[in-house]
């Protein structure tokens, strides 16, 4: 099986990961967009990362409200705070949906099932981890 030649997009996801949970929902969509179409022109990869990006943008509200539950309702979410298990599950859900999404249109065969599962589950420990130290090293300092 040859994968295209993949940038690992945490820059893009972290941008959606973290947008205000009472921004514009049209906005992050747009921005979703055209940063992954921006990463698409770079990678020559016919649109599977604006498809992807597009999806975790379009599915976000309902992962924080498996993840958060009450506290997404009130808007008292903030992911720049210390990691907690809700934070580490509203991440990983997010970063694996974005990769599977990516990994199955990149392939689009069946026949490639494990090898999208073993990509998807490597790209998100890695994805996960530097997101986790980028979140921590961008944390503002409580006074």
């Amino acid at each position: 099986m040859d994968f295209l030649g993949y940038i690992n997009p945490f820059p893009y996801i972290l941008f959606i990961i973290l947008y205000p949970v009472n921004g514009n929902k049209m906005g992050l969509l747009l921005a979703s967009f055209l940063l992954g179409l921006i990463l698409d022109m770079f990678c020559n990869s016919g649109g599977i990362h604006a498809a992807a990006s597009i999806i975790l943008a379009y599915y976000r509200p309902l992962i924080f409200k498996f993840s958060f539950g009450l506290s997404y309702e009130y808007q008292t979410v903030k992911l720049n705070d210390v990691l907690t298990p809700e934070r580490f599950s509203f991440l990983l859900i997010a970063v694996v949906l974005h990769h599977l999404v990516l990994f199955i249109l990149e392939v689009f065969r069946f026949s490639f099932f494990f090898e999208i599962i073993l990509k998807t589950i490597t790209s998100a420990i890695f994805t996960l981890l530097v997101c986790i130290l980028i979140i921590y090293l961008i944390k503002p300092n409580k006074r």
